[in-house]
């Protein structure tokens, strides 16, 4: 991880309006999280100041979502916090950063999802809304995201070994089931559709049990929607990824459905590496997000023969 030089202050984000913005400078200013990438800064009761303290991609993923989002935002059936001013490097901090708008809510990785129906409905009418087809110019995914699946077996391969050996997963044949099923299955031959590619628990906000919003479009790209598919399994509880499917339009075909399985496989051991054990980069772990990673790996393998 890399980590900014600069400490971000509640002054300092002051100063950096009062330089670019100044008609946002009397707001009130108060931390609002510390995420993976980003710091976001609440901004007086509407607004939000996102600043990159960690990862050198920070920088491109911010100017990523204030190109792309505003004109996706519009048809978007849930919150999502929209970019209103773009702040370039100065001398007061040498990174950009963006002014979006607040999106009220707290993070499910912290308040999990209890009422199914409603969060099936809501994630399935978010996902289609959103996978329409991309233009040309539309940015690649990171990580593989959008693309082959099985362009990824070396990277699962490397990730299930490391889960094993700390003996973090308990059946992990299983678990290499579920991807080699997956990577067997057919590429997408459709369009390259627009997607958000990092579904998880802390992009999601939740209130009274539902969905109520999805922040951190830094992984906007174009592609293959089983990616996004992935999130019926890592994001909703128990038995509710077939309400999910049968929700979400056009009705995904049976190979599509065999790639999210594995996306949801591969996105699940990310979140019990870095939740249980600290790996890739955050010493001592996200604890949060060990839970929903084991949760579905669950759920994954007690449905793989249906």
């Amino acid at each position: 991880m890399t980590h900014t030089e600069i400490e971000i202050t509640a002054e300092l984000v002051r100063d950096l309006l009062r330089d670019q913005h100044p008609d946002l400078a009397d707001y009130p200013v108060r931390l609002g999280a510390r995420g993976w990438d980003n710091q976001l800064w609440r901004l007086g009761d509407d607004l939000a100041v996102r600043l990159p303290w960690a990862t050198q991609d920070a920088d491109e993923l911010l100017r990523k979502e204030h190109t792309w989002l505003p004109a996706l935002a519009p048809r978007l059936p849930l919150p999502v916090p929209v970019p209103q001013r773009l702040g370039e490097p100065s001398a007061l901090f040498p990174r950009p950063w963006i002014v979006t708008t607040w999106v009220p809510g707290e993070p499910a990785d912290r308040a999990p999802i209890t009422r199914a129906e409603e969060a099936a409905d809501a994630l399935a009418a978010f996902l289609t809304a959103l996978h329409q087809p991309a233009p040309d110019e539309a940015p690649a995914g990171r990580f593989g995201r959008g693309g082959s699946l099985a362009d990824c077996s070396a990277g699962f391969a490397k990730q299930l070994a490391e889960a094993t050996e700390m003996g973090l997963i308990p059946d992990p044949d299983a678990v290499r089931a579920v991807w080699d099923d997956a990577a067997a299955a057919p590429d997408w031959a459709g369009p390259a559709l627009w997607l958000y590619s990092d579904l998880h628990s802390a992009n999601i906000l939740t209130a009274d049990g539902t969905i109520c919003g999805v922040i951190d479009f830094g992984d906007l790209c174009a592609g293959d929607p089983a990616c996004d598919l992935a999130a019926a399994w890592i994001l909703l509880p128990d038995g509710a990824a077939d309400l999910f499917h049968a929700a979400y339009r056009p009705a995904p075909d049976a190979a599509t459905l065999r790639r999210a399985r594995g996306w949801a496989a591969g996105q699940a051991l990310a979140h019990i590496l870095i939740g249980d054990a600290g790996v890739h980069g955050r010493p001592g772990g996200k604890p949060t997000w060990g839970p929903p990673g084991h949760a579905a790996l669950r759920r994954l393998i007690a449905t793989a023969h249906r």
